[in-house]
């Protein structure tokens, strides 16, 4: 399957401290990919410097054809509106309902200014992820399963070919946490969406995802199918992998 981003040799450092050394991983157009390791491997570096928010300090960063680690202001814009980005606590703004929060990517990245049309996306939006009618609810009025939903319906604004998702599930108790996965599944499979997902459960990861990539130390230490991973000799991989699914037995 043909990659629709790649990433190269990347490395990143915050002062003496190594986050990314030299991550090679590649992301299929049109499946969905989990990142996954531990607290503080470097995952969520890894997505900031995917969509551009941090510079690597070598290595490189494609979205199709284009590099974005060598983008200047204006291209970077233009490759941003095809990556979505679906942040850990949703990131609504608190002074927005919901109907104002949606029409934000529509208004700053898309330039979209007729009233009707606004209305129009945000109603549809809200009826695709099962909530129509809470346009006008804030979101401090929400549940925190309800905001992970208007966050990752916001990121579908602008249509994006990928969409990273961060943590999609932290903080939900298990009935919420599938209704998530279970939006990342429609995303993928109803609206084409290319999934990349960096999440601490594993076993989600092991039933939702096409792909998986173990990032440890900053760098990939075990990536393939499911399947292949499961059957990783790496011992790290082997011992996280039987933590995470003995702790769903208990």
């Amino acid at each position: 399957m043909k990659p629709i981003i790649r990433v190269n040799s990347l490395k990143k450092r915050f002062g003496a401290t190594t986050v990314l050394e030299n991550v090679d991983v590649d992301f299929p157009e049109g499946l969905i990919t989990a990142v996954v390791g531990q607290s503080g491997t470097g995952k969520s570096v890894l997505f900031k410097s995917i969509i551009g928010l941090l510079k690597p300090d070598a290595g490189q960063v494609w979205y199709r054809d284009k590099e974005i680690t060598g983008a200047d202001p204006d291209e970077l814009l233009e490759i941003r509106r095809h990556i979505g980005y679906s942040f850990q606590n949703a990131a609504l703004f608190d002074s927005m309902n919901v109907q104002e929060n949606l029409e934000f990517p529509l208004r700053e990245a898309m330039r979209i200014k007729d009233h009707a049309e606004l209305r129009r996306r945000v109603a549809e939006i809200l009826e695709w992820i099962d909530l129509p009618g809470i346009e006008n609810k804030t979101p401090s009025e929400l549940s925190g399963g309800m905001r992970k939903r208007v966050g990752v319906a916001r990121s579908l604004m602008t249509r994006p070919d990928v969409l990273l998702f961060d943590e999609p599930t932290t903080g939900l108790d298990p009935v919420l946490a599938e209704t998530i996965n279970n939006l990342v599944i429609r995303v993928n499979k109803e609206l084409g969406v290319t999934c990349v997902i960096i999440t601490h459960d594993i076993p989600a990861a092991f039933r939702i995802s096409d792909k998986i990539a173990f990032l440890d130390k900053g760098i990939i230490i075990a990536e393939g199918t499911p399947k292949e991973v499961a059957a990783s000799g790496h011992p790290l991989v082997r011992d996280f992998i039987r933590t995470s699914f003995n702790e769903l037995e208990v």
